[in-house]
């Protein structure tokens, strides 16, 4: 209930059959005006709902048109059976209106209309984001973010967990994306980086002797935009727990994201504990480490059938198959279209063949196999009447990825895609290190902090590309929500890793030196991670592009196109930080 005061004595949602007959005042904007002839109707909306307000001396409407802000006095009444409004809170009365008061005047010409802000360009949207923001659909997300960020702050602290702000002003490192740097005034030459991530603060917090911290924590890196990644900044929920395994990380993950998915949608949920699948697994059965169990097609490797085969294109090849049930009585134009997706994502072609109600094989493929190897297929595929086995062949890299776009797709034209539904899994065991392809030298394929699975002795004695880390990562629905590791807490392990990935003794010290100092003076075994809030809420409120669920985003381009963000500064400005323009 709000105060009452000069402007209104309750918010547009507080008036109900219990108030009929009392004299009142509401706030809020004009959403809509409609003239029936001697009588106006006006929609009045503010942050909480709508009230329907009744007009019947028009003078009091001059001047006012959409958007403008008024406070009515008047008496509420209880409607005409005949024209109550089920869809809103206040649909049983209205406000018929004795007095009113313009408190916000607005343009006649508005630049697009709030109720379908959503459907006009991006672009004009954000660069009158106020507006956009006052669509009911857009209003809804952000409120849903600040009691989603409220539950899981208070989720936290009641798990023991401090709350801990860590700096915004660093320093710049290595940490894979670009840094934003902010020159120094005060220090000619020198500059700040706002920060990729907490990550190596909250790791100087546990070697601080806090047993387990957490933050809504803003990130900063420049990157491209995409669908589920901000321009700019994101935030996460950064939590870090001393004397910790990563088991002790994914009960605190499931619990915290089990109950928030429940408590802000009524969508089905992965129950604790989540499927595990390591990256070797995910990338064999779903051709990605980000998959969408939803999809119930599996992919399986039949590579050893085609190490010596009459079917050229196949031979010596990693050929992938997938099964997809009901799928062998499509028409001709689907298989034409699968088709043709696979040469656009840059395959070669797509092999595939029916199987009838006689587990008899129908396809250009089927002349290449003998009776051993189809039974082996029905065996190893489990392949069932009406069903079709598509091919994947390619390169030992190329092949996984493309039987994961080629599930993907083939799942989303049969509609076999599960819908109202969460599923979470882990994604574990991930390569330490990699090849860099350009240059052929190894390189980190995860957090360089995190700790080697074998410590230090299997960084001295294993092949690098055998080194998996403790790192893992958790997916939600074909998005990844987080990511995390147990760190490599232990000094001359630290050192190792980052000099078998080209980085020697003295560069780890000047980049890291805060770190590399604290892991000298007694440094527990800590680990964490840090689920993205944004994606979070983006599959919550079920939007596609994660700027619909930010207050006031960046557009694609990194462009904040309300305050003309970046903009050009004065000379000045730029002498005072030692900066000269090239």
């Amino acid at each position: 209930m709000l105060s009452e005061n000069e402007y209104r004595t309750h918010n547009c949602s507080e008036f109900g059959c219990n108030i009929i007959g009392k004299k009142v005042r509401a706030a809020g904007w004009v959403e809509n005006i409609r003239d029936h002839g001697g009588v106006i109707f006006i929609d009045l909306r503010d942050h909480y709902g709508v009230l329907q307000v009744v007009i019947h001396d028009e003078t009091q409407l001059e001047g006012i048109c959409r958007e403008t802000v008024i406070s009515v006095s008047g008496e509420i009444r209880k409607r005409d059976e005949e024209t109550i409004n089920t869809k809103i809170a206040t649909g049983e009365v209205e406000l018929v209106c004795d007095s009113l008061v313009v408190l916000g005047k607005c343009k006649h010409e508005l630049p697009f209309e709030v109720p379908t802000s959503t459907s006009v360009k991006e672009e004009l949207r954000l660069k009158y984001r106020f507006l956009d923001l006052r669509n009911s659909k857009v209003h809804k997300n952000i409120v849903m973010r600040s009691e989603m960020i409220s539950f899981v702050r208070n989720k936290m602290i009641d798990l023991g967990f401090l709350e801990i702000q860590t700096p915004i002003l660093s320093a710049s490192s290595p940490e894979g994306a670009r840094d934003y740097l902010i020159p120094s005034r005060k220090h000619q030459g020198k500059f700040y980086a706002l920060p990729q991530a907490p990550q190596i603060f909250k790791q100087l917090l546990m070697t601080s002797g806090f047993d387990k911290y957490f933050q809504i924590a803003p990130c900063f890196r420049d990157e491209d935009a995409r669908a589920d990644r901000s321009p700019g900044e994101f935030y996460q929920l950064d939590f870090e727990m001393a004397f910790a395994t990563q088991e002790d990380v994914f009960k605190v993950a499931e619990e915290v994201l089990v109950e928030t998915f429940e408590k802000f949608s009524t969508c089905e949920v992965t129950p604790a504990p989540f499927p595990r699948f390591t990256f070797d697994e995910a990338m064999l059965k779903f051709g990605t480490d980000k998959p969408d169990l939803r999809n119930p097609l599996e992919i399986i490797d039949i590579s050893d059938m085609f190490v010596k085969s009459d079917f050229k294109p196949f031979e010596g090849k990693c050929v992938r198959a997938i099964k997809v049930p009901g799928c062998a009585k499509q028409s001709k134009s689907f298989f034409e279209k699968m088709l043709k997706f696979a040469t656009s994502i840059g395959m070669k072609g797509l092999g595939y063949f029916k199987v009838d109600e006689n587990l008899k094989f129908n396809g250009p493929i089927d002349k290449f196999l003998n009776d051993d190897q189809r039974q082996d297929l029905i065996n190893r595929a489990e392949l069932e009447p009406d069903c079709v086995l598509y091919f994947i062949a390619d390169s030992k890299k190329n092949a996984p990825v493309f039987a994961g776009q080629i599930r993907t797709e083939v799942a989303n034209r049969m509609n076999l895609i599960e819908k109202d539904k969460f599923k979470f899994c882990f994604i574990v065991d991930f390569p330490m290190y990699d090849l860099d392809e350009e240059t052929g030298n190894v390189i980190f394929t995860h957090n360089p902090f995190s700790m080697p699975q074998g410590g230090l002795e299997a960084l001295n004695t294993k092949d690098p590309l055998d080194i998996l880390a403790w790192q893992y990562d958790i997916v939600c629905n074909g998005v990844e929500l987080s990511s995390g590791a147990v760190r490599n807490h232990d000094f001359e392990a630290l050192v190792r890793a980052f000099e078998i990935a080209g980085y020697d003794k003295q560069t780890v010290l000047d980049k890291f030196p805060a770190l590399c100092s604290a892991f000298q003076y007694g440094a527990p075994p800590h680990a964490g991670m840090a689920p993205g809030i944004d994606r979070m809420l983006m599959l919550l409120c079920d939007e596609e592009n994660i700027r619909e669920v930010v207050a006031f985003p960046m557009n694609s381009n990194a462009q904040d196109l309300l305050l003309g963000a970046p903009n050009f500064v004065s000379e000045q400005q730029l002498r005072e930080a030692h900066v000269k323009l090239r």
